[in-house]
């Protein structure tokens, strides 16, 4: 295949919002393939992780895709809080949720910060969403504010004040969903006194 096909395929993608894999990228001969990694060496691709490419435009944008970085991952906590506007901080990287124990591997760019949970606490409260074109896995709002209060030591007080707030504010608030969480998670006694303060 010659380069300048191989580069309608690359834009092809990136309209779609996929990410080049190599092996899809080989099954279109060497020369395609070489001229990849080389497009990689330049600067024009980035790997994304082990056999996965992005370009720069599709880097640039407020989300990835986050299935493709960490398959099965679950935006969590900065990254989750933010985008259900429950809290003016943003994130420094995007906070993934996986299974504990599990090895991932991420590349430097874009920042990912991965969080380890037991099977059962990391599907309580999941939800997908699409997001600049990708669909997205991540908590519910509900879920979001038992993160910040289950680490509110780790994130700050006034973080976890300040999502407390902005959840209560809510008109779609769902408070019998929240202390459902909130009792999973084991932080429903806390919950429900800052809930006691606020209300």
């Amino acid at each position: 295949m010659c380069y300048l096909c191989t580069v309608f395929k690359m834009n092809c993608m990136a309209e779609k919002n996929t990410y080049l894999s190599s092996a899809s990228i080989k099954e279109q001969g060497r020369t395609a393939y070489y001229k990849m990694l080389e497009s990689a060496r330049q600067g024009e691709l980035i790997q994304v992780r082990r056999g996965v490419y992005a370009n720069i435009e599709q880097l640039s944008g407020s989300m990835i895709d986050i299935d493709t970085i960490v398959p099965d991952g679950i935006l969590c906590l900065w990254s989750a809080w933010n985008i259900h506007q429950l809290t003016t901080s943003m994130p420094q990287a995007f906070h993934i949720a996986v299974k504990r124990n599990r090895k991932v591997t991420v590349s430097t760019f874009p920042r990912v910060e991965i969080h380890h949970y037991t099977e059962t606490l990391l599907n309580i409260g999941v939800m997908t969403t699409e997001i600049d074109g990708f669909t997205i896995r991540l908590y519910d709002v509900e879920r979001c504010v038992c993160d910040a209060v289950k680490f509110r030591n780790k994130v700050g007080m006034d973080v976890c004040s300040e999502i407390i707030n902005s959840y209560l504010a809510r008109p779609d608030r769902n408070l019998s969903r929240l202390m459902d969480y909130a009792r999973l998670l084991r932080v429903g006694h806390i919950l429900e006194q800052y809930l006691q303060v606020k209300l």
